[in-house]
């Protein structure tokens, strides 16, 4: 089959190249400028969601599905040593700009994360936000970030919540009812308000779990992320307010290679 091959890379390289990166370039700057790191489509600053460690000074970082690599400037900010890698020239071009107009300089390599041209052990952190963990097949990244890191390092990934997923039907917002199986769960579909089809990956929390540790890492947390009083989303409908109350829209992984 195309997908078990591989065949998702170049349409997700494509769909960010033509299409979605113009969307998401009106974040980059503000994101860039931000004096704290905030997350995920609630914007849930670092101090309310700890992410990042508290302390990434001194630490190579790899960062899977950057986009416009702000997580990498934060880090670099820090006194880490971010690369930062993404499937679309598109969006590393905006990173480029950013990097100029902030005067911060990390490497950027234009790359598929199922297949990082990085070598082996060569990062402290290889960390992930709605990049690689959305838009990679999680059997083909896990254990490419396994292979990054040193003994010791820490992967952390962001997504929406297995829950969400389960709840998200092929259009429209999330219901209270579960639309997807949970066995089997591997690719799913999105269509957007054009019917462009999107071609995203998510996986049982079980499966996760036994998906590390085949591949040498240690599950140390997970953040089943509870939307703070006040915040807002109006950039993804498809979590009603409501909902949100309710159910974990988004989670965060913490794993560590043994």
């Amino acid at each position: 089959m195309a997908d078990e091959a591989g065949g998702h890379v170049p349409v997700t390289r494509r769909q960010w190249d033509e299409h979605m990166s113009a969307w998401f370039e009106r974040y980059a700057h503000p994101r860039w400028a931000a004096a704290e790191p905030y997350w995920g489509m609630w914007c849930i600053p670092q101090s309310h969601l700890p992410v990042l460690p508290a302390d990434p000074a001194g630490a190579a970082a790899v960062e899977l599905g950057c986009g416009s690599a702000y997580i990498s400037a934060w880090l670099s900010r820090r006194g880490a040593r971010p690369v930062a890698v993404d499937v679309s020239a598109r969006q590393l071009a905006t990173a480029r700009r950013m990097q100029d107009e902030f005067g911060l300089r990390f490497p950027l390599v234009h790359g598929d994360a199922e297949r990082v041209p990085l070598t082996a052990a060569c990062a402290d952190l290889v960390i992930s936000e709605y990049g690689a963990s959305v838009w990679c097949d999680p059997y083909r990244w896990i254990p490419e970030a396994a292979r990054l890191l040193r003994p010791g390092g820490r992967l952390v990934f962001m997504a929406e919540s297995t829950l969400a997923r389960m709840c998200l039907p092929e259009e429209g917002p999330a219901t209270e009812r579960l639309v997807h199986d949970l066995f089997g769960m591997h690719r799913l579909v999105r269509r957007g308000e054009s019917g462009t089809e999107y071609r995203q990956f998510t996986l049982p929390h079980g499966e996760w779990i036994r998906l590390m540790a085949g591949c040498g890492l240690v599950v140390e947390d997970l953040i089943e992320v509870r939307i703070p009083p006040g915040a807002t989303n109006n950039d993804f409908p498809e979590f009603p307010d409501e909902w949100v109350r309710r159910w974990p829209a988004e989670e965060v992984w913490f794993a560590r290679r043994r």
